[in-house]
């Protein structure tokens, strides 16, 4: 069976990609439990740490050697076990709910993209020391954590149109070339004190020395090391466009080799160390795409509590008529049209690809030549008749090029600034440990792994 959620919960939970041992499965199901951590008015297990630990060795099965020593590993996974807390708290918090009945089509469709039914989902689980519920709940936690990051997006992120002709310009301008990054980062919080920024220096430059003598892999140092939320993955970001790398380093990646790591680097949320894994290029000229746009009107009239469905039928069978005999389509649909965003235009749509108001309204004007006028015909928004005005053929390539580097951008400013917001509701959480090395030591405040030196080895 693969992979059964999403990468950031599947490092949580334990799935068939990567089961416990059948120690930890025994210890998961055992009636007591005692905290693990306490954050805000929550609390983290110790069987769910249990659980996140043996399936993050699972997943390292083969490269042990890159795991740090069990009492980091432990602190990192707790402390992104934190985090998780944290959003969901901040999700409920915000209104942001998951239903019922969305939670059950989630996991029916993890199902299907598994290759059983639900049924045959919660024999699994059961079969990998994992109960329905705790599935559920997990399922249900990444939905919401994932509903806050795009409410946190769509307030809080934004890409002008000048940040996409700069973007697209430099494209055309030479090869889409991809950049394949990774990343240690040792945070500072906002207004960090003198202290704490030789502290990190200290630290980074510790790691920075590590890798420089070969003692310790980039991926492994990241493992141990890295503040960042992805460190559990070794750090990898993954292939990046240069419009998804921040400015300060975009220039400096150019003029890197693969392998090279850079750093320590000083950015907005600490400093970092900067690794070019590989680079692939392509052509920065795409082909031309052409599509076919359609220029119409409409009429509608709407079915709601105060117009019947029947009622609505006869009134634009009434109005198609007058149109028939005469009268002008324009001049009809301001007096009459229910429709408030096109009344004002005499029910002009402008141009717009067949697909761009439903497949029933798209099969509609399709069927027409120009300058034809439809029978009546219903939609979700009540009854319609349209008028075909042209259709035209049009390159749509540079429109949707636009939009995709619309939305690399994006996506890289919603990574740096949600890495920001996690730090901040970090640093502002009431956290109490009640295992590992930090058990009952400065609640509240964030920790901060001490700067390691070059003497030891990876599990020493």
């Amino acid at each position: 069976m693969t992979r059964l959620i999403p990468a950031f919960l599947a490092s949580l939970l334990v799935v068939a990609s990567a089961l416990p041992s059948p120690a930890a499965a025994q210890a998961a199901s055992q009636p007591l439990d005692r905290i693990a951590a306490i954050v805000d008015e929550d609390v983290i297990l110790q069987s769910e740490l249990d659980r996140a630990v043996a399936n993050v060795r699972a997943q390292y099965n083969g490269r042990e050697n890159q795991l740090p020593p069990a009492d980091v590993l432990q602190r990192q996974v707790l402390e992104r076990l934190v985090l998780v807390k944290l959003q969901v708290s901040r999700a409920e918090g915000s209104g942001i709910k998951v239903s019922d009945d969305e939670l059950n089509r989630a996991i029916a469709s993890i199902a299907q993209q598994n290759g059983t039914t639900v049924d045959g989902l919660r024999q699994k689980l059961a079969a990998d020391g994992l109960t329905y519920g705790d599935f559920r709940r997990s399922v249900r936690e990444e939905i919401t954590v994932q509903r806050l990051r795009q409410s946190f997006a769509q307030s809080r992120i934004s890409v002008s149109e000048g940040e996409v002709d700069a973007a697209m310009a430099q494209q055309n301008n030479g090869s889409s070339t991809q950049y394949h990054l990774a990343h240690i980062l040792v945070g500072l919080p906002e207004g960090a004190t003198a202290e704490q920024i030789a502290t990190g220096q200290q630290k980074i430059d510790g790691v920075k020395s590590l890798i420089d003598k070969g003692e310790l892999d980039f991926s492994a140092a990241a493992v141990r090391y890295s503040d960042s939320p992805n460190a559990l993955e070794g750090g990898d970001l993954g292939w990046r466009a240069a419009d998804e790398i921040p400015n300060a380093f975009a220039q400096l990646i150019k003029d890197m080799q693969p392998g090279q790591v850079v750093g320590p680097l000083r950015g907005p949320s600490g400093f970092q160390l900067l690794k070019l894994v590989e680079v692939r290029s392509g052509s920065g000229n795409a082909a031309p795409q052409m599509a076919t746009e359609y220029h119409a009107r409409h009429i509608l009239v709407r079915v709601n509590e105060n117009q019947s469905d029947a009622a609505a039928k006869a009134k634009i069978d009434t109005l198609r008529a007058r149109i028939e005999g005469g009268a002008d389509f324009q001049a009809v649909a301001k007096e009459s049209s229910e429709d408030a965003n096109s009344r004002g235009q005499g029910g002009d749509l402008g141009w717009f690809p067949a697909d761009a108001f439903g497949p029933d309204f798209g099969r509609q004007v399709t069927s027409l030549n120009d300058g034809g006028l439809s029978q009546p015909f219903r939609t979700e928004a009540g009854w319609h008749v349209v008028q075909l005005v042209g259709r035209r053929e049009t390159d749509v390539g540079n429109e949707n090029q636009r939009a995709q580097v619309r939305e690399t951008i994006g996506r890289r400013k919603l990574e740096d600034e949600y890495n920001r917001f996690l730090q901040e509701m970090r640093g502002e959480a009431y956290v109490s440990f009640r295992t590992g090395d930090r058990a009952d030591d400065n609640a509240s405040a964030q920790p901060t792994p001490a700067a390691p030196t070059p003497a030891p080895a990876p599990g020493n």
